[in-house]
Order: structure tokens, then C-alpha cells, then sequence
């Protein structure tokens, strides 16, 4: 299976500011993209080619540069190939003890911004405690979550917590995630949150307009699996861009002064082939490229922190 995805986020800046960006793939999938990642920088209609590309202490790949006063547009639009297959929760997983985890893994059971571990572990352990230990125990706090806590976009709220999820019962699929990590934390089950382009492929046609997709990994078996506590069932075409502690270290665009986004927009799709590469870098991406008549658009900052 052929998916193009892409980006394109424009910001008005009003005086130079330095910013940092996780609009590309991890490492671990370039191998499979048929158009690269390049991620375009514009300053004021001018592409910056003085962008420093790194990967920071969590393995994710991040561009580094500092943008004049005027228009920043960040724009990527790549191909990539997957399997086509259906992400599959690991029902068997084994949920190692405590002091068999390595290092790293042990950095995600400590809380974090917005993940109250320690505030939420009573609970945890009220809720789940006596439910089978592994893969039984995270699919019932992702069961918990979906009867629990109603989902919609107006109970956006960029600051929540997974604290606040847990007492307001409402949020958007960051809110859910964030609260599926903190209690499986609370669980002893090394959990980091994670963003991603995810295509609407054998699911029910929406309106919404597209997003960067919030999701979940835990540590099971001796490898990480990915989840998504939003929407709790297997889904095609997951192209993850960033893990983290929290959404604190998966921001798409993280600005480092005062800036306005002025547009956000996200697209993930099933193609047929591999198109002739156009360059539009100037104009409107989605019509320019020839895509579909009644795209999706999102124009809130959710995932742009400022």
C-alpha cells in the first residue's frame, strides 16, 4: 500500500525567533519512503536552507533554525510504502517486572508533565489491579477510557492533564492517550506517548478535518507496541513522526518566542502510484497537488506549542 501524507503549518512571526521542528519520520521508517521527508522551510517566500537536522536523546529526528520576522511556512508532502495490514495489540505480552527493565524503560514509568503518575497510581490500582498482568491489563484501562471518557473536539483544551481527563471525563484523542499512559505507569507498565499521520482507511467516512494523530506505545514481551486508547482497535497506515515522555516532547512546531499560527493543515491518504513530483511552494498545497475537492483543514494549535 501506497500513503502520501503531509503538512503544512504557517505562522506569522513578528520579530526573528528560533524554533525547532518534528515534521519528519523516525529513523526506523525512512527505509520505506518512496519520496523523501524533506521538509520545506519558508521564510518570507524564501526556502531557508541553513535548517540543522538532529536527533535529540529520544531518537526522534528534529530541524533547528532560526527564522526571520515575517511568514514561516513549514511544508512537507512524502510517499510512503506500507503493509497495508491492520496494527495487531500483542494479547499475549508479557508484562516484565519491575527490576528486569532496562534503564531507559524505566525513565516511563516516572511521571511527567502531563502524566500525574503519582497522583493517579491509587486509582490505577482500585480500577485494574486485579486484572490479569500484560496486555489484559492495557486493554482494559483503553476499555476504561472509551466507556469513561466522552470524546469531541470542542472539549479541546491545549494544557490538559491526564489528571484533569480522569475528573472532567472529557477530551480529545492527546486527553485519552495521556491518561491511557498515566495509568498504565501507575500499572508498572513502561508507557511514551507518540504522534503520528494516520490515513481514515477502513473506517467510517468523517468531516472532521485531518490531524496529527495521537497515540500510545507500551513496553511488552522486550519490545514496544503501539496503541491508541482514542479510538481502541486495530487501524491501517500508522507513520509515526515522534515519542516522548508526553505531548511536551512530541510538539510538531515548538517556537521559542511569541508567534500566531495562521494555518494548520494535515493530510494522509491512500494513492494507486507513485505521482511526478510537484513543487508548489508558494501556493496552497492540497489543491496545487491535485487532491481531492473537499479536503479536510484544521486551524487550531493543538500540536503547535508555543
Amino acid at each position: 500500500m501506497l500513503i502520501r501524507a503531509g503538512c503544512e503549518l504557517v505562522f506569522e512571526l513578528p520579530k526573528p525567533t528560533a524554533f525547532t521542528t518534528l515534521l519528519n519520520v523516525v529513523p526506523e521508517r525512512r527505509s520505506s519512503l518512496l519520496r523523501p521527508d524533506l521538509l520545506g522551510v519558508y521564510c518570507n517566500g524564501q526556502r531557508l536552507t541553513s535548517v540543522d537536522y538532529y536527533n535529540d536523546s529520544l531518537g526522534n529526528c528534529r530541524g533547528r533554525f532560526q527564522a526571520p520576522a515575517g511568514e514561516l511556512r513549514l511544508y512537507n508532502d512524502f510517499i510512503v510504502l506500507d503493509s497495508g495490514l491492520a496494527l495487531q495489540p500483542p494479547r499475549h505480552g508479557y508484562q516484565h517486572l519491575t527490576h528486569e527493565l532496562s534503564p531507559q524503560c524505566l525513565e516511563f514509568l516516572l511521571p511527567s508533565r502531563y502524566c500525574e503518575v503519582d497522583e493517579l497510581s491509587a486509582e490505577a490500582w482500585k480500577l485494574f489491579g486485579h486484572v490479569e498482568k500484560g496486555w489484559p491489563r492495557v486493554q482494559a484501562v483503553c476499555d476504561w477510557i472509551q466507556s469513561e471518557v466522552a470524546f469531541g473536539d470542542p472539549h479541546a483544551r491545549q494544557g490538559r492533564t491526564a489528571a484533569q481527563t480522569f475528573r472532567e471525563k472529557v477530551g480529545v484523542c492527546r486527553d485519552f492517550n495521556h491518561l491511557a499512559v498515566t495509568f498504565c505507569r501507575a500499572l508498572n507498565i513502561p508507557a511514551r506517548y507518540a504522534t503520528a499521520y494516520l490515513p481514515d482507511i477502513d473506517v467510517p467516512a468523517t468531516q472532521a478535518p485531518m490531524d496529527f494523530s495521537a497515540c500510545f506505545e507500551v513496553y511488552l514481551s522486550g519490545r514496544w507496541h503501539l496503541w491508541d486508547a482514542g479510538q481502541n482497535r486495530p487501524r491501517i497506515g500508522w507513520i509515526l513522526l515522534g515519542r516522548g515522555r508526553d505531548a511536551s516532547d512530541c510538539a510538531m512546531a515548538t517556537s521559542f518566542g511569541v508567534v500566531k499560527l495562521c494555518k494548520f493543515e494535515v493530510w494522509a491518504d491512500e494513492i494507486a502510484h507513485v505521482p511526478a513530483i510537484e513543487v508548489a511552494p508558494t501556493s496552497t498545497p492540497m489543491r496545487a497537488l491535485g487532491q481531492r475537492a473537499d479536503v479536510r483543514r484544521r486551524t487550531r494549535d493543538n500540536y503547535a506549542t508555543i
